[in-house]
Parts: C-alpha cells; sequence; structure tokens
C-alpha cells in the first residue's frame, strides 16, 4: 500500500507483471518497483503467474482473464480510481504486459516495460494511450529487437503503428541514476493525443533505477521525483 494513505480515497493501482520464475512477493519487496510506487500514493498489485511462467506466447492468453480477475477482486476489497489502472511488467512479465495492454488498452492509463516484448507483427486491437518503454542494447535474455539497418526504435514498431504515431525524434540523454545514460527517444504526434517513448541503454538485463518511478510522474502529471 502507499505511504500515508487515509483508507477513503480512491487509489492509483499498478499491476506488474514479474519476471521468469519469479514470485508476486518479489516483486513486493523490490527497491527498484515497491519503492517507486509506495512514496506516489499508488498501491502495488503484484500476481503470481501459475508455474512461475506467464502465458504471453499465444495472441489471447489465458492470463488476460486472470489478470481482469486479480483487479476486480482489488477493486472488492479496496477504493480503486479506475481512471489511473497502470500496468507494468519486466523480462517475460513485460511480454505479458504487453499482450495484456493490446487486449485491455482502454481500461488501463498507461504502460510501463522493461526488457521485454512480444514480436512486433503481433495483434493489437485495443492499445492503450500511453506506452513508455526501456531496453538494454546488449541484453542477453530477451533481445532487443532491431528492424532494418540495426533500427532499435523497431523495439516499439508494435505501438508506433497501433497508435497511428508519426515520426518520432531523439530527445537527447536521459540519466536517472550514476552510471546508466539513456537515449531518449519520443512519438508525441500519435492519433488521439497518444504517445510512445523509449529509452535505451548500452547495458543488458535488469530494471534500471528510477526508471520505473520517473514514468509514473509523468503519466501521473507529476513532477519526476
Amino acid at each position: 500500500m502507499p505511504d500515508d494513505w487515509d483508507g477513503v480515497t480512491p487509489l492509483p493501482v499498478m499491476m506488474h507483471f514479474h519476471a521468469f520464475l519469479r514470485r508476486g512477493r518479489t516483486v513486493i519487496n523490490h527497491p527498484r518497483i515497491g519503492s517507486e510506487t509506495k512514496p506516489r500514493g499508488v498501491m502495488l498489485v503484484a500476481p503470481s503467474a501459475q508455474h512461475r511462467a506467464w502465458r504471453f506466447w499465444q495472441e489471447d492468453p489465458a492470463d488476460i482473464d486472470f489478470a481482469d480477475a486479480v483487479l476486480a477482486d482489488v477493486a472488492k476489497r479496496f477504493p480503486v480510481d479506475q481512471s489511473q489502472i497502470y500496468i507494468s511488467g519486466f523480462s517475460f512479465g513485460a511480454a505479458m504486459a504487453w499482450r495484456y495492454a493490446c487486449a485491455r488498452g482502454d481500461r488501463i492509463a498507461g504502460l510501463m516495460t522493461m526488457s521485454g516484448t512480444i514480436k512486433q507483427a503481433s495483434t493489437c486491437a485495443n492499445p492503450p494511450r500511453q506506452v513508455r518503454h526501456v531496453h538494454g542494447l546488449n541484453d542477453l535474455w530477451m533481445s532487443l529487437p532491431r528492424g532494418p539497418d540495426h533500427d532499435a526504435t523497431n523495439v516499439v514498431a508494435l505501438w508506433r503503428k497501433a497508435l497511428r504515431c508519426g515520426a518520432g525524434r531523439l530527445d537527447g540523454a536521459l540519466t536517472l541514476a550514476p552510471g546508466v545514460e539513456f537515449a531518449h527517444f519520443t512519438w508525441d504526434t500519435c492519433a488521439g493525443n497518444r504517445s510512445v517513448t523509449l529509452d535505451i541503454h548500452t547495458g543488458g538485463h535488469f530494471i534500471p533505477t528510477g526508471w520505473l518511478g520517473y514514468q509514473l510522474d509523468g503519466l501521473m502529471s507529476k513532477t519526476p521525483g
């Protein structure tokens, strides 16, 4: 639960899909996930996958309905701000988050994923309004899917197509923690005032310190902290 919640005010919710062979408990106690939601007034929901692995390989996995049931159960137990449902995920969990966002995009306020994707040619009939993704150029576990001429921005080609985005731009470098610098790309001319951002770093397969909190601040229109 978030810090200093009064027990009455409807809460923004971030549901996070964990990595392969992990559990929801790992997410709650993770210093780069749970510690980012608590001070921002956001309830963190961390379901555990059956057999510790999300079924994201097919177009319409059963885990989409499972995630729906989790959010419905949360709403029965707590006052939830349904206009502020955020979805995030890391690694295989990021791929599951992509699947969920493609199916339930009209229900969520933003998608934040780290080091994991699905095939860029996948069908996405109901994309979310806001997409934020980060990936390492040297990720050996879920490698960045490059496009023609080794184009690294191909990693969000699915979202750019689904949201009917125009040309993007490189907004320069973004530094959130010592030792990790991101090339920050933005597509903000998408249909219906939607947008996609992509942060690329030279590292491997990990959750960058401060990235999730920074994105939450932006999606919630708060000053980044």
